[in-house]
């Protein structure tokens, strides 16, 4: 038995060194496999840039997903939208491991990053970034998910979803409701009228500031957080009722305000003129 197990052995690391010794005949060596999946890069970054411009109608819904790069939304009182996305790569084949797909109607605009080429040069090539840039009417409503890097967004007369962004969150303003789920960073938002639906937030690695307008009446109940409720507003006060929950009414209580897993602090503050110019800057 121990001469048929030395035997396949042997026949096996003949057979690998005749492989390596094919496929260096043929010009080749082991150090160069890995640029072979890779790809040569020339040295010098490409780069790749989308414009666009799209009519939208009032409260059209406006989708932004699978983003390698930060995400910025600005907006004001038009219909027009205006895209700018920025595409940079170490090489033509590493940028085209990536494509962005733009979608609309007059209802809906969408933005979306795929991924495209082979699986071994998806896993062991580099990825292009992007930077997204839109200036967008102010009555829409929001969702963007899937994003490398931090997202800003100004002022929005409508709901928004946020939810899957690795790094900060910003939002100027919006109105209605409000979803912030699966991020990690820091998440600031204003909200000057507040919906049926209320807010959810929901798996946050960062600390949380809720900008609040003194019309907004609401109830807010924190679970499961590793990390304090505080307030600014007046006449709101924050129960602990145990280790890691709390409550607090705001205004006359009404629409719910839901946070749950959040690793840090959540601060209620006023929504103030001063606030508003400073994330208008």
């Amino acid at each position: 038995m121990k001469r048929i197990i030395v035997l396949v052995l042997l026949v096996g690391i003949a057979g690998v060194a005749g492989i390596v010794r094919s496929y260096t005949k043929a010009g080749g060596s082991i150090r160069e496999w890995p640029h072979a999946i890779k790809g040569q890069s020339t040295g010098a970054e490409v780069r790749d840039e989308i414009r666009k411009t799209v009519e939208l109608s009032p409260g059209a819904r406006v989708d932004v997903s699978g983003i390698n790069g930060a995400v910025t939304i600005e907006t004001s009182d038009t219909r027009t939208a205006e895209i700018h996305i920025e595409r940079t790569a170490e090489s033509q084949e590493a940028l085209n491991r990536r494509k962005i797909v733009i979608n609309h109607t007059a209802d809906s605009l969408s933005i979306k990053g795929e991924k495209e080429g082979s699986v071994l040069g998806r896993i062991f090539g580099s990825n292009p970034k992007e930077k997204v840039t839109l200036r967008l009417p102010r009555q829409i409503a929001l969702n963007t998910s899937g994003v490398n890097g931090a997202v800003k967004v100004g002022e929005i007369d409508g709901p928004v979803d946020i939810s899957g962004v690795n790094g900060r969150v910003d939002v100027a303003e919006a109105s209605g409701s409000a979803n912030f789920s699966g991020i990690n960073g820091q998440v600031s938002f204003a909200l000057k009228g507040l919906g049926k639906a209320g807010i959810e937030i929901s798996g946050i690695n960062g600390n949380i500031e809720l900008r609040l307008s003194e019309s907004v009446n609401a109830d807010l109940e924190a679970s499961g957080m590793n990390g304090v409720v505080t307030s600014e507003l007046a006449n709101v006060i924050v129960d602990k009722t145990s280790r890691g929950n709390y409550t607090a009414r705001i205004g006359s209580g009404g629409a719910p305000i839901s946070a749950s897993g959040i690793n840090g602090n959540i601060r209620l503050k006023g929504l103030g003129k001063d606030l508003k110019l400073a994330s208008a800057q």
